[in-house]
């Protein structure tokens, strides 16, 4: 019986995790449940599920009460009965728990991009040195990880992880510069969190999951494309050396590719996914991206190639922007403007260390507030 950790139960990673663990309860035991601001909806979980450890943090919905409650998660993510972590937290407040599992040589099922954006060469030494395994939970990274099947990753040539293109992928650059919340969170596709459907809608969602194929997979940024396909049915492709192109294929949902992490390398049957219907899917489409109308997207990459503490620094002005956005405080168009001042000032650090990382995470988040309070 696997024990597993999920921090962020109450989520969309999180209450997704629950539904495939109720279908496959002779393999998979809840050990830890970690949540923030929605007692409860943990309480009903804890209630169906008897974890050994169960932690509620903060009141509301941001990084700060993730960060108060650090503790809880190295401790629901180090437990002698946790086999896998499921690391379904939002922004950088995942990054420590991260690290801490892998130093215990757990598997992490990891759903929190910003662990390797933030501090990839930290996470893969954690890894190496403490026996941990990652295995993503990102649909197109999950996809890219069932298309090489094993093969060794010198067959592997290029990358392209698709892109929803977000609910404003056909709108030109004045409508997209003044949408509201509403429609940012209005995802034509996938549902998911407040946070992450901004940055979808951003394109920035996409910076950080090339920024992470770069870890995962060990490929230089030239070697890593997106393409926008709005129906979002293909996942990622993969190109071996050989010139043969992989697509891993199906209709949206999470449930898949987070049972894979759980179960890698083995398959288990599953009833509860929607089925391929290749008519049903109708015909699939694919658009460049269009970097001008959604600028955050080249910025990302950029701080990606810049290495260092430049995608910590991107991560931590995008968080601070997608809040203030959310909160109503500035338009959606001042986001990636936002990142671009942030990053034009910046001057990279070696990210060896936790501490440097952190330091460039907390610089990035004041500087953006500024920039915020006084445009």
């Amino acid at each position: 019986m696997t024990g597993v950790a999920i921090l962020g139960s109450t989520g969309s990673i999180g209450t997704t995790a629950l539904r495939v663990i109720a279908r496959h309860r002779d393999r998979f035991r809840v050990a830890a449940l970690t949540a923030y601001g929605r007692k409860d909806q943990l309480a009903a979980q804890a209630a169906a599920f008897y974890p050994t450890f169960v932690s509620l943090v903060g009141g509301g919905h941001g990084r700060d009460d993730w960060a108060d409650g650090a503790a809880s998660l190295v401790e629901a993510a180090t437990r002698p009965d946790v086999d896998v972590v499921l690391n379904g937290i939002v922004g950088a407040a995942g990054l420590e728990a991260t690290i801490a599992a892998l130093q215990a040589g757990k598997r992490v099922a990891l759903a929190n991009k910003e662990s390797l954006v933030m501090a990839g060469e930290l996470v893969l030494r954690a890894a190496r040195e403490g026996g941990g395994e990652i295995v993503p939970v990102d649909s197109e990274h999950s996809a890219v990880l069932q298309c090489l099947g094993g093969r060794p990753r010198a067959d592997l040539q290029r990358i392209i992880l698709t892109a929803s293109g977000g609910p404003f992928h056909t709108w030109d650059a004045e409508r997209v510069h003044s949408a509201t919340v509403h429609e940012a969170l209005n995802h034509p596709t996938w549902k998911m969190g407040r946070k992450i459907s901004v940055d979808s809608a951003t394109l920035a969602n996409k910076a950080l999951e090339v920024i992470e194929a770069h870890f995962l997979f060990g490929l230089p940024f030239e070697r890593i494309e997106a393409v926008v396909h709005p129906q979002s049915v293909i996942h990622s492709f993969v190109e071996l050396v050989d010139g043969s192109v992989l697509a891993q294929v199906g209709f949206p949902t999470m449930e898949l590719p987070i049972l894979y992490a759980l179960t890698y390398p083995a398959r288990v049957s599953d009833d509860g996914a929607p089925r391929f219907d290749p008519i049903g899917a109708g015909a699939l489409t694919f658009e460049p991206v269009r970097t001008e109308v959604f600028p955050a997207f080249a910025l990302g990459v950029q701080a990606g190639r810049s290495g260092g503490t430049a995608p910590a620094a991107f991560n931590a002005a995008n968080e601070v922007a997608v809040a203030a956005f959310l909160q109503g405080r500035m338009p959606f168009g001042r986001i990636a403007e936002v990142i671009e001042v942030v990053l034009r000032r910046q001057v990279v650090e070696h990210a060896e260390t936790l501490a440097a990382v952190m330091a460039a995470d907390r610089w990035a988040r004041e500087l953006a507030e500024e920039v915020i309070r006084w445009a």
